[in-house]
This record gives structure tokens, sequence and C-alpha cells, in this order.
């Protein structure tokens, strides 16, 4: 996850990374999706391993080796390399599964929270549990949980159908909120240190052994609407 300061430091640090996962062919790389900054300057991208050995071997001393790294710190006002793995997932009912695309219109919601490492797998047992309420939420589509392997932070993973369906979510009063939902989002205050969030738009894409897909936009690619899909 990184952030930038303006819109053109954003296009850059795009452009950046989506030449690395169109170009990468590394061991044990499975799929890479950029996504781009909404609500603020930033990009995010997940990158899928086929284990967490490869990725390692991967990042080992990139930076100093040929430079890779070092034009994103430049670019970016913050870099947040996160190792996670995927402990839960849910769906909303009449979706046929979990999609991370260009060619959808997600709203994606990501959230960091730190966790002290003797809580974190009392805090991912609390998240990690079906939530059949939140099916029922207007604009919910799916979300998933990560845990950080280095045991200290755990991901959460969002997908809305816009803006204005997840400001609604997340404006809803606790007393609107079943009592199992509001006795879980208590306790998860009791073990979360800090908390942090951005919003994005999935626009590019591509997995080992197939063409990568991009969205473009007429007002630039961190904005939603008037876009085109292409493959590349």
């Amino acid at each position: 996850m990184f952030t930038t300061d303006t819109t053109d430091q954003q296009r850059e640090l795009l452009d950046e990374m989506r030449q690395v996962i169109d170009e990468g062919d590394f061991t044990g790389w499975r799929s890479s999706t950029l996504h781009a900054g909404q609500d603020g300057c930033g990009t995010a991208g997940v990158t899928q391993w086929r284990s967490l050995t490869d990725l390692e071997e991967r990042y080992a001393g990139l930076g100093r080796r040929n430079g890779t790294v070092p034009p994103f710190k430049r670019i970016s006002t913050s870099v947040h390399l996160l190792k996670t793995e995927v402990v839960f997932a849910q769906h909303r009912s009449d979706l046929p599964g979990i999609e991370m695309s260009p060619e959808r219109d997600d709203y994606t919601v990501i959230i960091v929270l730190d966790v002290a490492q003797q809580d974190q797998s009392a805090l991912v047992q609390v998240l990690g549990r079906p939530d059949e309420w939140i099916k029922t939420v207007p604009g919910y589509r799916s979300h998933a949980l990560c845990r950080g392997i280095d045991g200290t932070f755990v991901v959460l993973y969002a997908q809305w159908e816009s803006k204005a369906h997840y400001d609604a979510f997340q404006a809803m009063p606790e007393s609107a909120r079943p009592q199992s939902v509001r006795h879980r989002r208590a306790f998860t205050d009791t073990l979360v240190t800090a908390q942090w969030s951005s919003t994005y738009r999935v626009v590019h894409a591509r997995s080992a052994g197939s063409q990568a897909v991009s969205i473009t936009s007429q007002r630039g690619p961190w904005q939603a609407g008037a876009t085109s899909v292409r493959s590349s």
C-alpha cells in the first residue's frame, strides 16, 4: 500500500506498478491486482504467491539489485509492505464468488488493524466468523480477512457497490445493528491498538499465463466514470 501527495504522483506510481505487473514472471507468482485510490491519493497492489518462501526470495535485496523499490519510495509519502494469508472470506448470497477485476465497479475498502501479537488469534477468531446480517446490508458485496504473517496486524478487504452504500453502513447507529454484531465490534475495540483505511478501485490485473486487463479513464486513472476496458 502506497500513499502520495498529488494525483500526478498517483498516476506516475500507477504507471510504474503496471510495468512491474506486466513484465513480471517470477517463480511462485500467481497474480497481481492494482488498485487506484478513490478518496485519497495512493495505490494498493494485491499479489498472490504460491508460498511465503517464493515471496521472500523475490524481494530479498530487490532494491539493492535493480532499483525497483527506490522509485516507489521516491514517488510515495509512505510505503507499507504487508505479508498476509487469507483466513476467512464471504460474499453476498446472490453473487457467484469473490473476484478482483478492473472489469468490475467495486468500491473497495482496505482496513489495516494493528494488534499485539498475543491478541492476534483472538482478533482473527472474532472477525473470521460468518456474518449473515451484513449480507442483507444494501450495497455489501464481499469481504475477506487476512492475517499478518508477523502477528502484529490483520487486514480487512471489503467490496461495496458504491461509496454512498459504504458511507451509509459506516454511519449506521449501533442500535440498528444486531446485538451479536454490537458485541463483536465492542470486543474488537478492546484488541485493536490502531487502525487506518483507504478506498480504491481496481484498475489493472494480470494472472500467470494470461494477458493483463486494465481500465483507463478520460478523467484520470484514480476516478470512476468515463471508463473503458482494454486487454493488453
